[in-house]
């Protein structure tokens, strides 16, 4: 596997996950019901971001205050506030496949 499927597969998840909107009723459900598995990986990917998040702001707070450089950490901030979106989002698929109760 190259490196950059590698670490596409580190910070992204939707390779883990089946379309649940194709095919009949039983494939339907046997998707939804591999999503409702996989979503336990969820909580891991939210954390590599977390960390990303953490990681930028850091840097972005170091140059604008030790550099005095408020236009250049904007650099780092805009990618910080990009991953607490990406949290979002993880965090309400991780709701609607985990905590969300099951359709009837």
């Amino acid at each position: 596997m190259s490196f950059g499927t590698l670490l596409y597969r580190y910070f992204f998840f939707g390779w883990l996950f089946q379309d649940a909107s194709q095919g009949n009723l039983l494939e339907r459900a046997a998707a939804l019901r591999h999503n409702r598995d996989q979503a336990r990986w969820l909580p891991t990917y939210m954390r590599r971001w977390l960390w990303c998040t953490l990681f930028f702001y850091g840097l972005g707070h170091v140059v604008e205050s030790l550099l005095h450089a408020p236009g250049l950490s904007v650099l780092f901030y805009v990618p910080c506030a990009l991953t607490v979106a990406v949290n979002a989002v993880i965090g309400a698929a991780w709701v609607g496949l985990r905590v969300a109760p099951a359709p009837a």
